[in-house]
């Protein structure tokens, strides 16, 4: 028999249910997923660090865990909170349970709870924290948690970040990072390429091809809690990767002669991150920059621009996003929970993107400086694949 656990949030909100996963106390920012697929990308997305996640598609489990689908090396979220745990997962990469993965990285999961009513809860009062745990009655539980840190006052990049610089050389979906050295390593893919046509172009998707490759070019990615996926497809379009700490300065980055530099996602407030805004305001102009979800954030930051937080924010695969300079919709894959103030923005940048449930900035473009900022993720895993083409415009900018 599971035990009997509950999810307890701040402002008193009890949901019980019982444990899987490892059978600890946890505590977190708790906020709700809209994919319907992907539990195992969430869970090891750096950007759910401090987090509890409660996934709002009702069965979770049912695929297993698969090697290929890490976004990190391990899982990054605090907590999972489901409406129903599928002990018997059926599929030919499975090598292991849900239940076995978050016992193996010591991370409780609560089952049998009404996600929906909880879900709607966040909606309506906003995300808040809360408490897993079977260890304590609702009482004791809140108490606790009422001593815990408030999630905006914590600099989770800082925990997640690599700790020390490496290259990526694989293409392959199971790749892991590499140490970095000065000599280039070599691999030869060799899965089939898979290509959609969008707008005439062509698009790749999650494999090698030499026709799309626009050269060897020397991409530094600054890891603020990044996704496996973004340095895949860089990789599958020809570019050399060389992945650094959030802390490294703007002349050690300069230093490594990068072709352009990409922002990663990551966790957490942007305003607490000034020194990092303050090395991206460094380099801004010197190289083509790509900026992504928190990248995005502080390339804004650093040009002058303020964020604020969202109610509940946007985290799922299907947010509409309107490119404002060819008013074409894009279904986009999203996770964060902060966001540019427009009303803020400086002479010379100006919104590109805007959200179609909230009419929240997207995306940023500057008129004199190479820069392309993308709140939404490019790199989906989970969600979709449509916006891919990003990171080819990033390197057509870079080649121009």
């Amino acid at each position: 028999m599971a035990k009997r656990t509950i999810l307890l949030l701040e402002d008193a909100s009890v949901y019980e249910g019982y444990s899987f996963g490892a059978d600890i106390t946890t505590y977190g920012e708790v906020v709700f997923d809209t994919s319907m697929t992907g539990y195992q990308e969430m869970l090891t997305d750096p950007s759910f660090a401090g987090q509890i996640l409660v996934p709002t598609y009702p069965l979770v489990g049912n695929y297993g865990i698969c090697e290929a689908d890490f976004e990190s090396r391990q899982i990054q979220a605090r907590g999972l909170a489901v409406r129903e745990y599928c002990s018997q997962p059926s599929h030919w990469q499975s090598s292991s349970t849900l239940h076995e993965f978050l016992v193996s990285s010591g991370i409780p999961g609560i089952s049998g709870i009404d996600t929906r009513a909880l879900t709607r809860h966040l909606r309506s009062i906003g995300v808040m924290k809360g408490i897993i745990t079977s260890e304590m009655t609702a009482a004791e539980a809140l108490q606790e948690l009422r001593g815990v840190p408030e999630y905006d006052s914590v600099d989770f990049v800082h925990q997640v970040t690599t700790d020390k610089p490496y290259e990526w050389q694989s293409s392959r979906s199971d790749a892991q990072p590499l140490p970095l050295r000065a000599e280039a390593l070599t691999f030869n893919p060799t899965p089939p390429a898979i290509l959609r046509e969008r707008s005439g172009r062509k698009i790749l998707h999650g494999a090698d091809s030499t026709e799309e490759k626009r050269g060897n070019y020397h991409i530094v990615v600054i890891d603020l809690g990044l996704k496996y996926n973004t340095l895949r497809i860089l990789r599958h379009l020809g570019c050399r990767l060389t992945v650094i700490p959030c802390s490294t300065s703007a002349q050690h980055i300069s230093a490594l002669k990068p072709d352009g530099i990409a922002l990663s996602p990551g966790p957490g407030d942007p305003s607490l991150l000034d020194a990092i805004t303050d090395t991206v305001r460094k380099l801004v102009g010197k190289k083509p920059m790509m900026g992504i979800c928190l990248g995005h954030q502080l390339i804004g930051r650093a040009l002058g621009a303020k964020t604020f937080k969202l109610k509940f924010g946007h985290r799922g695969g299907n947010h509409p996003v309107r490119d404002l300079a060819t008013g074409e919709v894009y279904i986009t894959a999203q996770n964060h929970g902060y966001a540019i103030d427009p009303d803020t923005l400086p002479g010379g940048l100006e919104v590109s993107h805007i959200n179609l449930n909230d009419g929240t900035v997207e995306g940023l473009r500057h008129r004199d400086l190479p820069i392309l900022s993308i709140q939404y993720h490019p790199e989906a895993s989970p969600g979709p694949q449509d916006n891919v083409y990003l990171f080819e415009r990033f390197l057509d900018m870079v080649q121009g």
